[in-house]
């Protein structure tokens, strides 16, 4: 994990953030994104001197106690697929599995979808925004897509004059929302730059899946999205952020 982007995280008012001690120095951290109704965790670190020795879990139920604290009424992550471990921790400490996640990664495809105009997000458009997202997920994520706007990193698409997608990054840290597959794929069709290791796609929306992987992205890393509270299941084309 890139330094700045955890000093970013650790400065940041939207984020909770923990670290454990052994011995007089850090071994470990852990993050709780608490911009949006629903909290996020991650990304969680322990150094590997000290792995499977339980500082992973007691980061975990550090922020799973502020998120009770906090009176969330949700709280999700991204975990890796292939880490078992990870993953029957965080069921045992109560996340429920929700939905398979590809990374996906390869090269922008700079090209565009007649009928689709993908510009720049404007502060303006906060409430059709919002709209979407609390159409897709029945919340909205209004404090990361302001982020977003701050960092000039948020898109929105348009069909028929009015807007029907919106995106705060394609790369880890951004999620999108659109009305349908079309839209997402003008999106991600649109973009200057995609960020390594990549953005992220549910697995079973096998229509957008499957037009990913025949525009030449391929699949760089499984994820499972898994949740504890409030969960809506989403409503229309959507990417999560690494996390959620």
């Amino acid at each position: 994990m890139p330094e700045g982007l955890l000093g970013m995280m650790f400065s940041h008012p939207g984020f909770y953030t923990v670290v454990a001690e052994r011995g007089g120095r850090i071994v470990g951290s852990n993050c709780l994104d608490e911009r949006s109704i629903i909290f996020g965790v991650g990304p969680i670190t322990v150094d590997p001197a000290v792995q499977n020795s339980g500082i992973g879990r007691q980061l975990m139920q550090a922020v799973l106690d502020r998120t009770v604290e906090r009176g969330a009424p949700g709280v999700r992550l991204l975990q890796s697929a292939f880490h078992n471990r990870s993953l029957s921790l965080y069921t045992k400490l109560g996340f429920d599995l929700r939905e398979p996640i590809s990374v996906m990664t390869g090269p922008p495809l700079r090209v565009g979808v007649e009928g689709y105009k993908v510009r720049t997000a404007q502060p303006s458009d906060l409430p059709a925004c919002d709209r979407l997202c609390l159409m897709v997920h029945g919340h909205t994520r209004t404090s990361e897509l302001v982020d977003a706007l701050k960092q000039e990193q948020a898109f929105v698409v348009e069909r028929d004059g009015r807007i029907t997608g919106y995106t705060t990054g394609l790369n880890y840290f951004g999620h999108s929302v659109a009305e349908s597959n079309c839209d997402l794929q003008a999106l991600i069709g649109a973009a200057e730059s995609l960020a390594s290791p990549g953005f992220l796609v549910p697995t079973r929306n096998a229509s957008l899946f499957r037009w990913c992987l025949e525009h030449g992205f391929r699949v760089a890393q499984p994820n499972t999205l898994m949740s504890i509270g409030l969960y809506n299941e989403p409503c229309g084309a959507w990417s999560p952020s690494i996390l959620y």
